[in-house]
């Protein structure tokens, strides 16, 4: 493992998959995240893929793609951490992000990725557990508020499954790659999203608990929440996994 803990992709079937889902969503900008030794990078230039960006933390592996990237294919390299990028540097035109994640960040990346005004698609590798909490739906084991903020934002797909000896060095778990396309803004979207952060957040933080009690308990006025449950007939005794995201946009609105 190196000093940013990289695990890198060496399966080429799998690396076809990723960049087959990438031609396929076309955009007119193209920010590859953390491209290592250019696994994904160089057969994106192979397929024909010109004048993008990448933005890679590590300056050795910075220093490796500047020697082994052509020259001719406008690749622009930003040595730079992408939480700590301001995207401003980025043109402000619809934007397609592709990563295989690390995964300490991966939760925290593709929030700000989905925040930011131009995303339009995301095609990102995550540890499987984490990618199952993306796609659960209310009442399923693995539903919370990362399944809820992600949802909201984008229409989700799975691209493929990826085990663990697809890496070298191979990680502890295995992993999925997640297509990420932006929904169009409707009228169930939240209009004020810190405010529907903080109150996700106050739902599941006493997972034992009702809703209710969880609510009370993160301050929200009791009889308010009464009156907000019955008005979408919600049971008393319903709890925070049982409710699907649009349902939480209704019940954020009349809180």
């Amino acid at each position: 493992m190196q000093k940013y803990g990289q695990h890198f992709l060496i399966n080429e079937k799998i690396i076809t998959q990723i960049i087959d889902a990438v031609i396929l969503s076309k955009s007119e900008q193209l920010v590859e995240i953390g491209p290592g030794k250019g696994a994904l990078t160089l057969p994106l230039i192979q397929r024909g893929v010109k004048n993008f960006t990448v933005v890679e933390i590590d300056p050795d592996m910075v220093a490796y793609l500047q020697k082994v990237l052509p020259s001719q294919a406008g690749v622009k390299i930003l040595q730079s951490d992408f939480l700590k990028t301001d995207l401003a540097v980025l043109l402000p035109q619809p934007t397609l992000f592709l990563s295989n994640l690390p995964y300490i960040d991966a939760a925290a990346i593709l929030d700000k990725v989905l925040d930011w005004p131009y995303f339009q698609t995301a095609v990102f590798m995550f540890q499987k557990e984490q990618a199952q909490r993306i796609r659960a739906r209310a009442g399923e084991t693995f539903y919370g508020p990362l399944s809820i903020f992600s949802q909201l934002r984008a229409q989700i797909s799975l691209v493929c499954k990826v085990s663990r000896g697809c890496f070298n060095p191979p990680p502890k778990v295995e992993s999925m790659v997640l297509v990420f396309r932006k929904c169009a803004a409707g009228a169930l979207f939240p209009t004020d999203w810190p405010h529907f952060k903080g109150l996700i957040n106050a739902a599941f933080l006493h997972r034992r608990k009702t809703l209710f009690n969880s609510l009370v308990l993160g301050g929200y006025q009791k009889e308010k929440v009464q009156f907000s449950l019955a008005k979408l007939h919600l049971a008393p005794a319903v709890r925070a996994e049982q409710i699907s995201p649009e349902t939480y946009v209704q019940l954020a609105r009349l809180l």
